[in-house]
């Protein structure tokens, strides 16, 4: 049971947090125990945690603020292991570092300052920017399969339905339109392919050609004996 003091103290936390928000932070007591945090650091744009949604827990002591809480994730992240506690300055790991002046809001904001750093410390993990980027992208959907979190942050699980229908209506319109080289074969095909008139005309002008081309030799010198003739006359008489 927690003392009153440190429920007072909670409670007060998260009226101050609700007033002024965290920037890329949200965090909220769990309904059944004040002594349970639930929070959702969101990854930093111009970093390899931008686009990510990372849900994790902070345990606080009966005794706070005059003892430390212990702080884990829950989402893989590519920094700290999942469903461990993370060693920090302000978490119960190092409790002769605490100091009772520091709140649910700065815990947070040390929280997400720490995970943009590459310090190893227990409860930490090395990755590349490749494979942190990749659990940012499949961060939202892994926390709306957990159902503390569905439960706990249902503007986030709005998020993720909005996602995928966007996702499902892009994916449906690409699927119903040709593809790209489709296109440009349909565009060239209409170009290069000569429409019903046009090959007409081409046909009409072969025929003249090859009629002006086939004209016979004979027919050339009948006329020419013919003209010769005519001409002759005048003298035979």
């Amino acid at each position: 049971m927690a003392e009153k003091s440190c429920i007072k103290r909670l409670q007060k936390e998260y009226r101050a947090l609700c007033k002024e928000p965290v920037s890329h932070v949200v965090a909220c007591p769990s309904p059944n125990d004040i002594l349970e945090w639930h929070y959702v650091l969101e990854g930093s744009e111009g970093t390899a945690f931008a686009g990510g949604y990372y849900y994790g827990k902070i345990k606080f002591h009966i005794e706070y603020p005059y003892k430390p809480p212990g702080i884990s994730m829950t989402t893989p992240n590519g920094r700290f292991m999942t469903q461990k506690k993370i060693c920090l300055s302000m978490s119960d790991f190092h409790p002769e570092s605490w100091n009772p002046l520091w709140s649910v809001s700065s815990i947070l904001t040390g929280l997400l300052s720490f995970m943009m750093d590459n310090s190893p410390t227990t409860g930490s993990v090395n990755t590349n920017t490749a494979e942190k980027q990749r659990l940012a992208k499949a961060s939202l959907a892994f926390n709306c399969n957990n159902a503390a979190f569905r439960k706990m942050f249902p503007e986030y699980v709005d998020k993720y339905n909005q996602q995928q229908l966007v996702e499902q209506v892009v994916s449906e319109r690409l699927s119903s339109e040709p593809s790209q080289d489709e296109s440009s074969r349909l565009m060239l095909d209409k170009v290069v392919k000569p429409t019903g008139d046009m090959k007409r005309v081409d046909d009409v002008k072969g025929g003249r050609k090859h009629r002006k081309q086939s004209f016979p030799t004979w027919m050339l010198l009948l006329l020419f004996s013919i003209f010769g003739i005519v001409m002759a006359l005048p003298l035979l008489q």
